[in-house]
């Protein structure tokens, strides 16, 4: 294994000492036939998954497909990795695992798979612009992605006669209209931390360079010139929630959303099923949180919640890519949209969930960004400092921290990039 490989996975070196197995999966068994292994990492999933598994095993002769949706894929992988067991395609999400995966040599140029021009422009961008330094060559293929910004009660919102905002003035005031009528605008889970990165995410990607990572990478700007902005308006929202956000969970927001204790959720699609599990009957729509008070610079926060990867160890890409062609097949892509509520990466005249028509003519023109915290490393706990930042309302200290941090972190990709910049005059 590349030593590189094993720097990237520092995180699992504890298992290097465990005996390394046989490696990939995907060659000749006993029976002839060629063994495919296909790891994903969402067990959420795995129903629909198994169902793809038996259907391509039912109609291909020569490949056999096996799918493994471990409950910690990203620890298994790693680990699998390491021990020089790497499965042939990988089923992951588009964040900075992926971008280190990249950045190890540990993924198959696929660009050369018919089905890439099939799939959306904006979701290969997306996947592209999580590369450290621009690399040569398509790594994965977009399957499918979330979308975040807020979900409204659409019954209590026709009840009331009150209208989708557009901006962030408009916002809120409808956030003052809704709670002079005695009913509370905003619900937050905060107690997770995780559940403060949604509507950040949602603010970012309105006021915020897309590529700001990016950007401070090369030394052109800092955090704390961009994300001032996003920082307040987060502070601002906080009033129009529950007393105590910190308070609340997950699922405690999930629930109170259900049974009406809000008019709006600032939360992604992938709360849905949460939500309509507490309440089946509950007449949900989503809108595009509208960070700008200049409508036309609001735009969808989706990323790629799952894209499939051939790892440079599989032996035969023509059987991974005909597996890549039996899950972009419009029937498999749907099998995983009914199981899941998501967002097609592929183009084509997919049935999208109800709770996202507010949200369409945004997916159908491709006007989206990318979620910002794919590109924070974890051991930052970006969600923690916010969360911190939300309880103790110091902008100044939030934001001297992340950039600080931001160095620490990022030391290794920040020389990186620096010096691709320098070999290159700048220019990508």
């Amino acid at each position: 294994m590349k030593k590189k490989v094993i720097a990237v996975l520092l995180m699992a070196t504890v298992l290097t000492g465990m005996v390394a197995t046989t490696g990939c999966g995907n060659s000749a068994d006993k029976d002839g036939k060629t063994h495919i292994t296909l790891v994903q990492y969402k067990p959420e999933a795995v129903k629909a998954f198994e169902k793809m598994e038996e259907e391509f095993n039912a109609t291909h002769d020569d490949i056999v497909l096996q799918i493994e949706s471990p409950n910690d894929a990203m620890t298994v992988l790693k680990t699998r990795f390491i021990k020089e067991d790497t499965p042939d395609i990988i089923g992951i999400g588009g964040d900075v695992n992926f971008s280190s995966f990249i950045d190890s040599d540990m993924l198959m140029d696929i660009s050369d798979f018919e089905g890439i021009s099939e799939i959306k422009p904006a979701y290969l961008e997306i996947a592209k612009n999580l590369e450290y330094v621009p690399e040569d060559g398509v790594f994965s293929m977009p399957y499918v992605a979330n979308a975040a910004g807020v979900l409204y009660n659409k019954d209590m919102f026709e009840e009331h006669g009150w209208e989708i905002p557009t901006t962030w003035s408009e916002f809120t005031a409808l956030c003052d209209e809704i709670q002079s009528e005695g009913i509370q605008p905003l619900y937050f889970g905060f107690k997770d931390t995780w559940t403060c990165l949604a509507p950040w995410n949602a603010l970012a990607v309105d006021l915020a360079p897309a590529d700001v990572c990016q950007q401070v990478n090369k030394g052109e700007t800092t955090f704390s010139d961009e994300y001032a902005e996003i920082s307040e308006k987060m502070l601002e929202l906080l009033p129009y929630g529950p007393e105590d956000p910190f308070a609340y969970n997950y699922n405690d927001a999930c629930t109170a959303f259900a049974n009406g204790e809000s008019a709006m959720y600032t939360i992604g699609n992938y709360a849905v099923p949460q939500i309509t599990s507490v309440n089946p009957d509950m007449n949900i729509d989503s809108f595009v949180m509208p960070g700008s008070d200049n409508a036309d610079e609001n735009v969808l926060n989706s990323g790629i919640d799952l894209q499939f990867c051939v790892t440079s160890d599989c032996e035969n890409k023509e059987a991974a890519y005909e597996v890549l062609s039996y899950l972009l097949a419009d029937e498999t892509v749907q099998i995983y949209l009914d199981d899941q509520s998501a967002v097609p990466c592929k183009e084509g005249n997919f049935e999208l969930p109800k709770v996202l028509d507010g949200m369409a003519d945004y997916i159908k023109e491709g006007k989206m960004a990318d979620y910002q915290d794919h590109y924070y490393p974890a051991e930052m706990s970006v969600d923690a400092q916010i969360q911190t930042f939300l309880i103790n309302g110091d902008v100044d200290a939030f934001l001297k921290k992340f950039d600080t941090d931001w160095t620490r972190y990022n030391r290794d990709i920040i020389r990186k990039v620096q010096e691709y910049e320098e070999k290159n005059g700048g220019n990508e």
